[in-house]
Order: structure tokens, then C-alpha cells, then sequence
């Protein structure tokens, strides 16, 4: 039986051991952060955990200081000039989400699960049906299965109903199987571009305005 336990105990393990794997790349990064451009080296935000609990998500920083408050806020987008060059490459190869691996000890995150969205967007967590919510039933993952069946390309309320399914069909054999499907994911850098648009409510929105505009 995969219980809690196992799953944590699962998580703890392999992400210490990837911490020091990897603590050569986490040095190079950081210090290549550091030369590129002015502002800390991690970023931290606002995201939405187990049970809709808030909690401060780890990045190394790929944009430029106060990007947020630039143009489209949080979410970037394709040649988006706010992302810096040292920003560009990590990016496109994931190593912008390695610090998440300090989130997963802290007990604040999973290696899989849902990811973890911002706490108003796509809307605020009381905002969320009974049946969505239950996406937060596990801690949010670094990947998870929505992640490995369209990631930054489908809408919200996709990526949502593809959690619930997660939640409910969780087991070792599908954390692996998820694991491996995202390293495929990464190496390839499939799906990792954000949609214009997130949410069928946008989607109605953006179609309503264009219709507004052919019409005048």
C-alpha cells in the first residue's frame, strides 16, 4: 500500500540525494544569477498548498527585479523582455525549479502532485468548487500528472480535473511513471510555454472582444 508515510518518506530520500547531486549546478546557477542581473538569486511567491494553505514556493530567479509588476504580471510569455538571459536558459531546461527541492524537505511540497497555483489565480481557493478542492487533498508536486498531459498548454480547469484524477489513482507505479514521463518532458521542453489565455472564462472573454471588434 502506498500510504502517506511512504510517499513522504519517497520524497524526503530522492530529493536529498538530488540536492547533492546536483549542488555543483545549484552553485554554477546561482552565481551566473547573480553576475546577469541585479536582484536575489531565489525568488520566492505566494502559492496555494495542501488543504489551500499559503506557503512561500522557491525559484532561482529567471526575471528581472520586480518583473511582476511589469506587463502581464506573474505569468511570462514566449520572447517575454523581462526574462533575463541567464533566466532563458534555465529555464528551458527546468533548473529554475530546483530549489523547490528546499520546499520538498520543508514538507511544504511533494516530488508529485498538482502544481501549486497562485493564490488568486486562476482564482482565489474559497472561489473553487467542493469537488475542485480536492486537488488539495496532497501536497503540491514538483511535477505531477497534469504536467505530463499538457503542462503550461491546457486551461485550468483541465489541468484541475487532471489532478482530482491524480488524487484519486495515486500509487508508487504512477509516481514513477510520471517521473520518468517528465524527464522526457524537460529534455525535450515540451509543453513549456504558457497559453495566452488560462481559464475558459478568459477563453469566452477573448472571443466575446473579437466578435465586439468585427462587428464595429
Amino acid at each position: 500500500m502506498y500510504s502517506k508515510f511512504f510517499k513522504r518518506f519517497f520524497d524526503v530520500v530522492l530529493s536529498m540525494i538530488a540536492l547533492i547531486v546536483a549542488s555543483p549546478i545549484l552553485l554554477i546557477t546561482a552565481i551566473a544569477i547573480k553576475i546577469d542581473s541585479k536582484g536575489p538569486v531565489i525568488f520566492k511567491q505566494k502559492r496555494l498548498g495542501k488543504n489551500g494553505k499559503e506557503f512561500d514556493i522557491f525559484k532561482f530567479r529567471s526575471m528581472c527585479e520586480g518583473a511582476e509588476k511589469k506587463g502581464t504580471g506573474q505569468y511570462s510569455f514566449k520572447s517575454d523582455p523581462r526574462v533575463t538571459r541567464v533566466g532563458r536558459i534555465i529555464r528551458a531546461c527546468s533548473i529554475d525549479e530546483l530549489p523547490q527541492l528546499i520546499n520538498i524537505i520543508k514538507g511544504d511540497m511533494s516530488l508529485i502532485g498538482f502544481r501549486p497555483p497562485l493564490t488568486y489565480h486562476p482564482w482565489p481557493y474559497e472561489e473553487y468548487s467542493e469537488q475542485q478542492k480536492k486537488m488539495f487533498d496532497l501536497r503540491p508536486g514538483v511535477t505531477g500528472w497534469a504536467q505530463i498531459h499538457g503542462r503550461k498548454s491546457i486551461l485550468w480547469e483541465e489541468r484541475i480535473e487532471l489532478n482530482i484524477w491524480y488524487v484519486n489513482n495515486v500509487s508508487f507505479f504512477l509516481d514513477i511513471k510520471i517521473l520518468f514521463i517528465t524527464v522526457y518532458k524537460v529534455l525535450t521542453n515540451a509543453d513549456n510555454e504558457n497559453v495566452g489565455v488560462t481559464t475558459k472564462k478568459a477563453v469566452e472573454e477573448n472571443e466575446n472582444t473579437k466578435t465586439e471588434a468585427q462587428v464595429k
